[in-house]
């Protein structure tokens, strides 16, 4: 965890800057109840963070900047969120968790992209995680944004998406989680790396987009300074073997293909290394886990 702590401090000063702290937007029912025990991720254990209640109507402020952010920032892919997703399969059953910065002290820069009322909050809310939790023992991600979406490449918080998701996967102590994304997007260089990356779909036509990817993450911390280091898993050449097959993110019908052999149980694993390094329309590399 050293490692991780080490790179957050030269990668990202902002995550420093007292005037920027995670915050939790939980109901009380949903928080964690003793954070001592989490892992020790000396990053996140450090931190004071802000607990928000989203049944209060003290939060719906801070709330409308986020959803302000990340309207704007789905809307060209024709998925935002309505409020009433967001409260219902969001705010009751799971657990929403970010970063926001002081507004005191908040980049005029960056006040100048926000398009919702703040004139009654003293913290601003910068990104945006949900997870949510099934009955399989394992927790669905279902967004991640951040206002860097919105801000030109000088003045972006570097890091502020994976910090979210991974600070939330700490609060939360999530160990298995699913999500999705679509092939050809720069989310999944982020989503490989936070564990083992398999696929649980490679083509989802009950989805809006059927050219979607379901993943499982094997939540593993240590991973996590991998995605800014951009190296290989030290190991992973021992606990996965290369298949002779590949998936063309391109190509509809070997999304198709894929995923028919998922179907007849077969189970694959994408390298975070290959897809951090590789070019989007790259054909990735399908891997199988060695049972040791």
């Amino acid at each position: 965890m050293n490692l991780f702590q080490d790179i957050v401090e030269s990668k990202m000063p902002w995550f420093g800057n007292k005037d920027i702290r995670p915050y939790v937007l939980v109901r009380p029912e949903n928080r964690t109840r003793d954070i001592k025990k989490l892992a020790p991720v000396p990053s996140f254990a450090e931190k004071e963070f802000l607990e928000i209640n989203p049944l209060k109507m003290s939060s719906s402020s801070f709330v409308n900047v986020i959803m302000d952010i990340e309207g704007r920032a789905f809307e060209k892919s024709s998925m935002p969120m309505p409020g009433w997703v967001f409260f219902d399969c969001a705010v009751m059953p799971g657990v929403i968790t970010g970063f926001a910065h002081r507004k005191s002290s908040l980049p005029q820069a960056v006040l100048d992209v926000i398009q919702a009322p703040i004139d009654d909050l003293e913290w601003i809310p910068l990104s945006l995680y949900i997870a949510i939790p099934t009955r399989a023992e394992e927790w669905v991600a279902h967004n991640l944004t951040s206002i860097n979406s919105h801000l030109k490449k000088e003045n972006k918080f570097y890091g502020l998406g994976f910090m979210s998701k991974a600070f939330g996967l700490w609060y939360a102590d999530i160990k298995r989680l699913c999500g999705m994304t679509q092939w050809g997007s720069p989310a999944l260089k982020l989503h490989s790396h936070f564990g083992d990356f398999e696929m649980v779909t490679a083509y989802t036509p009950n989805h809006s987009h059927a050219n979607t990817v379901t993943y499982r993450s094997h939540v593993r911390h240590e991973l996590w300074p991998l995605f800014f280091s951009k190296q290989l898993e030290a190991d992973f050449e021992h606990r996965f073997k290369p298949t002779k097959d590949h998936i063309n993110p391109l190509d509809v019908s070997d999304m198709k293909r894929i995923q028919g052999l998922i179907e007849k149980g077969e189970s694959f694993f994408l390298s975070s290394y290959e897809l951090r390094n590789s070019s989007l329309d790259t054909a990735y590399s399908l891997y199988k886990e060695v049972v040791l």
